[in-house]
């Protein structure tokens, strides 16, 4: 029996977990994947947002101002790569002004700090290589761009530290209600690696939220998949532009952005289109098109020809437009995490905390006078100075050893991601962890070094080694 299991190693789980972990209960985390941040959590802008276009009195305005406040305090303690760089929103029509000083006054309800309306002028003294057709823009300042997978995984290894059960390749199909007078409500999870019974169960499974949700409650809700296409270009372009700009929004969010990345590339997208299958995470032609079509009219000469890659992931939409965050009513002890979709990632540390209180409060519980505040990541020899370099090689000689070439990333690091808590196991959990493979040649060169070292470091055959889930094997087969 558990105190509380949490359904979902994506940002919103992790960032519960780390803050359940401050407190004397046993907790688990179930995930279907292989490893944490393997959905809606890994394909996303990477953007802390500043919080002006969120309804204000809504839990997404006020956990977005929340977060983007606590992001930056969070990224010194957990070591993950964060930058303030700053946000606009550009208007190419003077009759949508309006509109833009809507967002203005929102922002300002909920509390974001220097907001201001930029003139064409100032907007291109500020971002010369903004659109000429862009007339005026909303800047805000504390707008900010994230790693999506340091903070995912930073979040998860100081859960782990301070106690917290990971049980990855879990997937829950199935949740028993019981109550009786000497344990009041509990649950029982049933996975395809057996069963597991808590006090409390928290649902934070993305675009999944609405099943598992609606397994115990009789007032249904209903997640709709919403896919958004990206493009990843070069790092030789990610100068363009220094801000994160954004378009006037619409219905369907915040439309297609153009940003720099914290690791220097320059990233476009999302497209927004409403999806039945929640694995649908295909590009395609048509969404390619349009989200470049739709990128262009930020900025001049949109750097196609350095396109590196493409990916697409799915929002969780909740068809009232809000987090729903909290116990089910008719479910006591059975808490919501759902419909978190931008600017989820933004709000994780407050949700996090948000979330944990009210679980608090429900099942009472004293903090741990031992827990560990602080994660160290893994040293990076790219952005290491020179006498970091030589300290760590003279420790490790492995660390001399590039395996990727694009990324500059050694074997040292690829060992250290291995054998961290919650280490990586697969191909894709190393890139996460190392960038190894994200670079220009998108893996081509580094690959088939990363699989042996993985093998050797798990004490498995090459054969056994995974691009991520069971069955994707980077190795089939052998010549006799």
């Amino acid at each position: 029996m558990y105190d509380i299991i949490i359904i979902g190693a994506g940002v919103t789980g992790c960032s519960i977990a780390r803050e359940l972990s401050r407190y004397n209960l046993k907790t688990a985390v179930l995930e279907r994947a292989s490893d944490v941040c393997e959905g809606t959590s890994k394909a996303n802008s990477g953007i802390a947002h500043a919080g002006f276009d969120a309804k204000p009195g809504t839990l997404k305005a006020r956990l977005n101002v929340e977060g983007s406040r606590l992001m930056e305090q969070l990224s010194k303690e957990l070591d993950f790569p964060f930058k303030r760089n700053g946000s606009l929103v550009l208007c190419f029509d003077e009759k949508d002004m309006t509109s833009l000083q809507k967002l203005y006054d929102q922002g300002q309800e909920n509390g974001v700090e220097g907001l201001e309306i930029l003139n064409r002028e100032q907007l291109k003294n500020l971002e010369p290589n903004i659109s000429d057709n862009a007339v005026a823009a909303l800047h805000a300042p504390t707008g900010g761009i994230v790693c999506p997978f340091g903070l995912t995984i930073a979040l998860a290894e100081n859960a782990a530290v301070n106690g917290v059960e990971f049980h990855l390749n879990t997937e829950v199909q199935n949740i028993e209600k019981t109550v009786n007078e000497k344990t009041n409500t509990s649950y029982r999870l049933h996975t395809n690696r057996g069963s597991f019974d808590a006090k409390v169960v928290i649902n934070a499974a993305g675009v999944y939220a609405g099943n598992f949700h609606n397994m115990v409650s009789e007032d249904k809700i209903h997640i709709i998949p919403r896919k958004g296409e990206y493009c990843l270009m070069d790092k030789k372009t990610g100068g363009l532009v220094s801000h994160t700009i954004f378009q006037l929004p619409t219905v369907y969010g915040k439309g297609v952005l153009v940003t720099p990345t914290v690791h220097g590339n320059l990233l476009a997208g999302p497209t927004a289109v409403d999806v039945e299958n929640p694995e649908a995470v295909n590009t395609t032609k048509d969404g390619m098109e349009e989200l470049l079509k739709r990128a262009a009219l930020s900025v001049n000469q949109l750097p196609v020809r350095q396109i590196i890659t493409s990916f697409a992931g799915l929002r969780a939409h909740e068809e009232n437009g809000d987090f729903i965050i909290g116990m089910v009513k008719d479910a006591p002890g059975f808490f919501d995490a759902a419909g978190i979709e931008s600017p989820g990632l933004t709000c994780a540390p407050a949700l996090g905390k948000y979330l944990a209180d009210m679980v608090l409060e429900y099942l009472p519980s004293t903090e741990k006078p031992d827990f560990i505040v602080t994660r160290k990541g893994i040293p990076n020899i790219a952005l290491a100075s020179p006498e970091e370099k030589k300290r760590l090689i003279a420790k490790n000689p492995l660390y001399a050893n590039v395996v990727c070439r694009c990324e500059l990333v050694t074997e040292g690091e690829i060992v250290d991601a291995i054998h961290r808590p919650l280490g990586a196991t697969t191909l894709d959990g190393i890139k996460r962890r190392t960038r190894t493979g994200m670079g220009r040649c998108q893996a081509g060169f580094c690959s088939p070094k990363t699989v042996e070292i993985l093998a050797r470091e798990l004490g498995k055959d090459m054969s056994e080694i995974c691009k991520n889930d069971s069955g994707s094997n980077f190795l089939i087969g052998g010549n006799q």
